[in-house]
């Protein structure tokens, strides 16, 4: 057990050179047994450095850069001794629309609920920036409008229940192609190629395409990746938030069948409204600990990493080398029950079929 030492905390901020009133110093707002730190009143979106000792006079060691949601608030979980320091540098500002989601060693996976093909592997994943939302209609109508001028070609267009809901009736394949639309069209070069060389760009057709994985461009998480983001910095838990699942917390299909699911029964009543799929607007619910919306429910969200058992551990693993059959979909959806909306879940799908329960959002290397 970690030691609890709330009588000895300090608290310290310094924000790009600009002092601050006290009433703007970070607040430790708890602290529980099992380490785990929630600190409010940092900067919106900017990296707290969280630091720790055996002893509270030193030496003091930094365990993680942690980055504030948009309340200004963090995760984590810390040993003994710990000191939080705000940070604001611009450098470290997160691309608009996206949340750093920090490097650092999680357990993948668990066996909570008896699930046979998610055994806890430790894996380390470098720091990347996310999409704090799933790409809704709108963004997605934007990127594919420009892309269809620009020599790129989709399987399909693209559906959606409104403009501010998430994007659906895609292919794996349409997402990596919309991915790279995406990078081009702000500029950036593109994540996917068609071949190991690196020297054409992704845009047509159904391939296996290669990473090019420093890229600054936009792609799919890999699965690795897409379970470290849905955890939000907590550990041990079936959900983003925690062990248990309700109507307020994720759109879902209700089944108090499933211990852990509060319900009620059936589909969500304020989102089953006219014909399927009875999603939801995107960004409807509370984030996770990294300010992550809809890690869990309203859509399933495609990841770059084909499925197979068991999945590898290590550094920034990418999953098994192809061609295989189904790509790894995470994360559950409206239309399916509380269980697959865990944060270890997994599925996957052929890449070549496109569903009104499947989306997905980015990533991008910093």
């Amino acid at each position: 057990m970690k030691t609890k030492v709330c009588s000895l905390l300090v608290a310290v901020a310094s924000f790009a050179g600009v002092e601050q009133a006290a009433a703007q110093l970070p607040i430790i707002s708890s602290f529980s047994q099992n380490g785990l730190l929630v600190c409010s009143n940092l900067a919106p979106n900017s990296l707290a450095t969280v630091e720790w000792a055996s002893s509270v006079a030193g030496p003091w060691q930094a365990l993680v850069a942690v980055p504030a949601t948009s309340n200004g608030t963090i995760i984590a979980s810390v040993p003994m001794f710990y000191r939080v320091r705000g940070l604001v540098p611009s450098t470290n500002a997160s691309p608009s629309g996206m949340a750093l989601i920090p490097a650092g060693a999680f357990t993948m996976g668990d066996t909570l609920d008896g699930m046979s093909d998610a055994v806890p592997t430790s894996v380390n994943v470098s720091a990347f920036y996310m999409d704090t939302n799933l790409v809704s209609k709108a963004q997605w109508d934007e990127v594919y409008a420009w892309a269809i001028t620009n020599g790129y070609s989709f399987d399909y267009a693209g559906s959606g229940k409104g403009a501010n809901h998430p994007v659906q009736t895609i292919t794996w394949h349409d997402s990596v192609k919309w991915s790279n639309a995406r990078s081009e069209k702000e500029g950036s070069a593109p994540a996917y190629y068609t071949a190991a060389g690196l020297t054409t760009v992704y845009r047509g057709g159904q391939l296996s395409p290669t990473v090019k994985w420093n890229s600054k461009g936009y792609r799919l998480p890999t699965e690795a990746e897409w379970e470290k983001a849905a955890r939000g910095g907590l550990s041990g838990k079936r959900f983003p938030w925690g062990d248990t699942i309700s109507r307020s917390q994720a759109n879902y299909l209700g089944d108090t069948g499933y211990s852990n699911d509060l319900g009620p029964n059936g589909f969500n009543p304020a989102y089953e409204i006219g014909v399927q799929p009875y999603t939801s607007p995107v960004g409807s619910y509370a984030p996770n600990g990294y300010g992550l919306n809809d890690m869990a429910g309203n859509v399933f969200q495609w990841c770059w990493d084909w499925y197979e058992t068991p999945y590898a551990g290590g550094s920034d693993p990418h999953g098994p080398v192809g061609p295989l059959s189904d790509r790894v979909l995470r994360g559950g959806s409206w239309g399916f029950s509380a269980n697959w909306a865990r944060c270890a879940n997994r599925g996957g799908d052929y890449p070549v079929n496109a569903s009104n329960l499947i989306g997905f959002r980015c990533v991008r290397g910093l």
